[in-house]
C-alpha cells in the first residue's frame, strides 16, 4: 500500500506543505471540468508555481470561511454523538496516484467523513433536493480512491437546522475515470513546469531553439543562404 496519512492540523503551515504541488480532492472537480477549461488551467498554474517554488500558494479567506472552518469542530461532535467515534486526519497521499486528500475524519477501518457547513438556505435546499449533492461528489469519490475507503458521509451543517447526513460508497467507474483524469492532468502539469523551467535556463533554451531551427532545416522550412 503506497498511503500515506500524516499527522499534522489541517490549515497548519506542515499542512500546506503536505499538500503543495500536487492535484487534491478538493479540486477534482476543476481536473473533471470539461475540455481544458479555465478551472483546470488556473487550478494547474496554482500548482506549476508551487512546484517551481517549492512553496504553498497563498490562499484567499474571508469571514465566512474562517466561521465554517470554526463549526467543522462543533459538526463533528453531533457526528460523534449520533454515529459513534471518529480519528481525526491531517493529509492522505499517495505518489502512485500522484494525488492527495484532507478528509474531515476516518470512521473505523473502511469510511470517511467530509464536513460541510452551509448557509440556511443552501441546507435547506439540499435537504429539499434530497440524495447525495452532485457538487461534492468529484471530492468525495476522491477520498475514496485516494484514501482506499470503502464508504464516505456527507455531513452538511449549520447550528440551529437540522443537519443532512448521506452516505456515498464506492462508484468505481467513475473512480477510474478521475484517476485516468488525474494521471492525464499530472502529465500536463509536468510537462509545463519543465517548459517553464528550460526557459528559465539559458542554456537549455539555447539548445533547445538550436534543436528547433536544425529540425526546420532539415525539413526545408528555412534554407541556408548562399
Amino acid at each position: 500500500m503506497s498511503v500515506v496519512v500524516l499527522d499534522c492540523e489541517q490549515g497548519s503551515d506542515e499542512w500546506r506543505a503536505a499538500r503543495a504541488g500536487i492535484p487534491t480532492a478538493s479540486e477534482f472537480s476543476s481536473i473533471l471540468a470539461k475540455g481544458e477549461g479555465k478551472m483546470r488551467r488556473s487550478y494547474m498554474l496554482r500548482l506549476a508555481g508551487e512546484r517551481l517554488t517549492g512553496s504553498p500558494a497563498e490562499t484567499y479567506s474571508n469571514t465566512h470561511m474562517e466561521r465554517g472552518r470554526e463549526m467543522e469542530a462543533e459538526a463533528r461532535d453531533y457526528y460523534s454523538l449520533v454515529s459513534g467515534p471518529v480519528t481525526r486526519v491531517g493529509f492522505v497521499r499517495d505518489d502512485a496516484k500522484g494525488a492527495g486528500c484532507s478528509p474531515d475524519s476516518f470512521i473505523g477501518a473502511r469510511g470517511a467523513l467530509e464536513i460541510k457547513t452551509a448557509l440556511p438556505a443552501i441546507l435547506i435546499d439540499k435537504i429539499d433536493r434530497g440524495g447525495f449533492p452532485p457538487e461534492h461528489k468529484a471530492q468525495c469519490q476522491g477520498v475514496l480512491w485516494v484514501a482506499e475507503r470503502e464508504w464516505i458521509d456527507l455531513l452538511v451543517y449549520w447550528p440551529s437546522m437540522p443537519p443532512y447526513t448521506v452516505r456515498a460508497r464506492r462508484d468505481e467507474d467513475y473512480i477510474a475515470t478521475l484517476a485516468g483524469e488525474v494521471a492525464r492532468f499530472n502529465d500536463d502539469l509536468a510537462a509545463l513546469v519543465e517548459k517553464v523551467r528550460r526557459y528559465g535556463d539559458p542554456a537549455g533554451l539555447h539548445g533547445a531553439l538550436a534543436a528547433s531551427v536544425e529540425d526546420a532545416r532539415r525539413t526545408g522550412d528555412i534554407r541556408m543562404a548562399g
